[in-house]
């Protein structure tokens, strides 16, 4: 599999493109604004077919750009259906430009796998951030894409509408379970890894709270 991202918007929103290489099919998760002529360049340079575009959850600085790159790829858009509605309806929530609506056709839950060629994401289902928060778990490259859920050193907010404390928690504890050598990819700043965060993972799983 090969793997680029670029951090765009004025939030910093990491964007992930992965490829097979095989089979030349790819999937975007979390395609920004500015995100859709980035994308279509890369595809163009190495010859890949979007597929697919993951939204880890629905927040306007991870869905902007979703509707731009359907329109120019033909990919079909995933989320969890509890995170549906925040595509077809953003909430801009202070963004400094329009969020075009965008309507998924897939929905992914727990367990399932999203497969391109012969890579596979698994999905694990991670509230807190959001209802519908997700992560995407490759195991067979050693790779975390964490979405909102857990940082470098952190974890995402749980003071915007749809955000728990208790949710984070839990699914911050459950990935305590996960290797130490897995590479975690978030949403925002400089991906980390399982054993870089063990620390906090642990204190999770332990205390079932957030640090205070």
């Amino acid at each position: 599999m090969e793997l680029i991202s670029r951090s765009v918007g004025p939030l910093g929103t990491n964007v992930y493109l992965l490829g097979d290489s095989a089979s030349r099919e790819a999937v975007a998760i979390d395609t920004a604004i500015p995100s859709a002529a980035w994308i279509a360049e890369q595809l163009g340079v190495r010859g890949w077919a979007l597929k697919l575009v993951v939204s880890t959850h629905r927040h306007w600085d991870h869905v902007g750009d979703n509707a731009a790159v359907q329109a120019s790829t033909g990919a079909l858009i995933a989320c969890h259906p509890l995170d549906r509605h925040g595509l077809e309806d953003p909430a801009p929530l202070f963004a400094p430009f329009p969020i075009p609506p965008s309507v998924p056709a897939v929905e992914i839950v727990e367990g399932d796998e999203i497969r391109f060629g012969r890579q596979r994401l698994r999905v694990l289902h991670t509230p807190g951030h959001t209802e519908g928060s997700v992560c995407l778990l490759d195991a067979g490259e050693g790779l975390l894409f964490a979405g909102d859920t857990l940082f470098a050193g952190g974890w995402g907010r749980v003071d915007l509408p749809g955000g728990s404390a208790d949710a984070m928690a839990d699914s911050l504890a459950r990935l305590a379970s996960l290797d130490d050598a897995l590479r975690v990819l978030p949403g925002h700043g400089a991906e980390t890894t399982i054993a870089r965060e063990r620390r906090l993972l642990e204190f999770m799983a332990r205390e079932r709270r957030l640090p205070t």
